[in-house]
């Protein structure tokens, strides 16, 4: 154990007892003596040790390793093709990496993967971002080597579009000693993760996971990790990008293709799901969505995030993280075992249903957010967003580039900032039109109204759809967010965007109602009803106060008082609404 506490820890242990012996391989080794030592106290009279003090060590072994807590990493796949085209062209492989095909890529790189050739020495002249990125891995290297190989299980690539940026990450891992499939027994520490985010990349994603298969070497690095592959789906830029329901049919589908890829290819998959804390990020009751899973989705084990204050809301005390996480597992448990869908042989014609839905809808979406002129002008300034980054509240810049496209803005800032003006946007907008466009006006409208009805009443996907839709629009107040229009000096683009909201609004209000039949938003959730109508109260002040003083700060007031009174404002909006950002 000494030996062991001075390889990993960074300061010398309290209690050493050096004997000269070497330090244990992995946690298996200690775990093994612990067990010999727990056999001998209950095979002498001891067993009241082996129980308590004994117990608790050899779970901690179990739970925590040497490692503690498991840290993935995670980079844009723009910047792995920034890296590895400079990587290529120092080694003098080529000259002109970004110029090439998709086809030639993933040659190119399967070749390199292939060799145990490392790129670059130590004496590379790099840049300082290729540097920087080099360092992280080879950093994590480290852990892996010193903690072992649960210290970074994996690495994954955000805005991932295509199998060459599946094979530049795996590239950056052989460089730094942690993928190596040239031999008989390939290497594979660490666990390659697409991250699908938009729309159309969702929509592709199984094709570019079986692509990715397809090539003998990823499929040897499968192998290596017991043919097991995680892919990550991301919740948050999907409905930037689509809007409210296309994002969560998107991934519905994606999922249902990537359960029969996987099934296909002969790999256990597990999906990972990037959830933020609102609706327009995926949030929601975790039960429900769990549930609410296609079926084969879950098949015993699924990863998901918690983020921002639901960590604080649903963990910070023991009793009710206990509880939290025994509805997670109940709930992966009767997704695993029982046909929680519900649909059987009418699978197909609902999936049919939901594709037309979603379409109407990103389409109803795409009208306002990306085709209407000025609407990036409208957000910035109706909204906080900017003050957002400017006052240094966020983990990340608000934006991934020095632009004014939507694309490029981060989706927690883009949530947070609709939340405010209450608005919430992204946890509805473009549903109401492409319900009201589906039922339509002519003979058959009530025969597709009644599709609707019955999928809600059968369908636990599309009932949490329209459940966690009708928890945003309650707490949605257009009487506050025409304060936060007024913001916007240029009265044309203010009615221009604004009537369009109202007019959404007031749709997707009515064609709930004309669903589910229910008058109230929360009728499902009473629970959640009295504590978010106790709250209304004192909201509508802060609103009122947050306007005046982003009115103040951005005619040049820079009192600290000002910005100070603008963080409160967003922090009691936020803590109150819960679910905001």
């Amino acid at each position: 154990l000494t030996a062991t506490a001075r390889q990993i820890l960074d300061r010398q242990p309290e209690h050493q007892l050096d004997l000269g012996m070497a330090a244990y391989e992995t946690p298996a080794e200690l775990s093994a003596d612990l067990d010999a030592v727990d056999a001998s106290l209950r095979a002498n009279g001891s067993a009241v040790l082996a129980d308590d003090r004994l117990a608790r060590l050899r779970e901690a072994v179990r739970v925590f390793g040497f490692h503690l807590s498991g840290l993935d990493m995670r980079q844009n796949s723009d910047m792995h093709e920034e890296v590895i085209a400079e990587l290529l062209a120092w080694a003098g492989v080529h000259a002109d990496y970004a110029s090439l095909s998709e086809d030639e890529r993933v040659e190119l790189l399967a070749a390199e993967l292939a060799t145990r050739r490392p790129l670059i020495g130590p004496g590379a002249q790099l840049s300082e971002l290729a540097r920087k990125e080099l360092d992280i891995v080879f950093a994590a290297a480290r852990a892996v080597h010193v903690f072992g190989p649960a210290a970074v299980p994996n690495y994954i690539i955000s805005m991932c579009q295509s199998v060459s940026d599946m094979l530049e990450a795996a590239l950056l891992l052989k460089e730094a000693g942690l993928l190596d499939v040239s031999g008989e027994h390939p290497y594979a520490p660490v666990g390659i993760v697409p991250l699908f985010e938009t729309i159309d990349d969702l929509q592709r994603g199984s094709a570019i996971m079986q692509a990715a298969l397809d090539l003998p070497l990823y499929r040897a690095i499968v192998a290596a990790r017991g043919d097991s592959h995680e892919v990550m789906l991301g919740y948050s830029d999907s409905n930037k990008d689509g809007g409210y329901l296309a994002a969560n049919w998107a991934l519905y589908r994606a999922e249902l293709d990537l359960v029969e890829m996987a099934r296909a290819a002969g790999i256990r998959l597990r999906l990972f799901h990037g959830r933020g804390g609102t609706v327009g990020r995926g949030g929601g009751p975790s039960y429900d969505a769990i549930l609410a899973q296609p079926p084969g989705a879950v098949n015993g084990s699924l990863r998901i995030t918690e983020q921002g204050e639901v960590i604080g809301a649903k963990y910070a005390e023991p009793r009710l993280a206990h509880r939290n996480l025994e509805t997670l597992l109940a709930a992966t448990l009767e997704a695993t075992l029982l046909d929680v869908e519900g649909l059987g042989d009418e699978a197909e014609p609902a999936y049919a249903v939901l594709d037309d839905l979603a379409a109407r809808a990103q389409r109803a979406y795409a009208e306002l957010v990306h085709d209407t002129p000025g609407f990036v002008d409208y957000f910035k300034a109706s909204t906080p967003v900017s003050e957002i980054g400017a006052l240094n509240i966020g983990s990340r810049p608000t934006s991934r580039k020095p632009t004014t496209s939507i694309s490029d803005l981060r989706a927690i800032p883009w949530v947070l900032a609709w939340s405010q003006s209450r608005v919430m946007l992204p946890g509805w907008y473009g549903t109401g039109t492409a319900f009201e466009d589906y039922i339509g006006d002519g003979p058959d409208s009530d025969a597709r109204l009644e599709v609707l009805q019955d999928l809600y009443r059968r369908w636990p996907f599309f009932a949490t759809v329209l459940s966690n839709m009708a928890q945003v629009l309650a707490k949605s107040d257009l009487g506050l967010a025409a304060r936060y229009s007024e913001l916007v000096d240029d009265v044309e683009l203010r009615h221009r965007v604004f009537d369009k909201i109202v007019d959404e609004h007031a749709r997707t209000i009515r064609m709930h109602k004309l669903i589910t039949g229910q008058d109230d938003l929360l009728a499902d959730n009473p629970a959640l009803a009295r504590s978010v109508f106790n709250r209304f109260p004192y909201l509508e002040p802060l609103n009122h106060l947050q306007v005046e003083l982003l009115r103040r700060y951005r005619s040049g007031d820079e009192d600290e008082l000002v910005q100070r009174g603008i963080l409160l404002t967003m922090s009691g909006l936020a803590t109150a609404l819960r679910n905001s950002g």
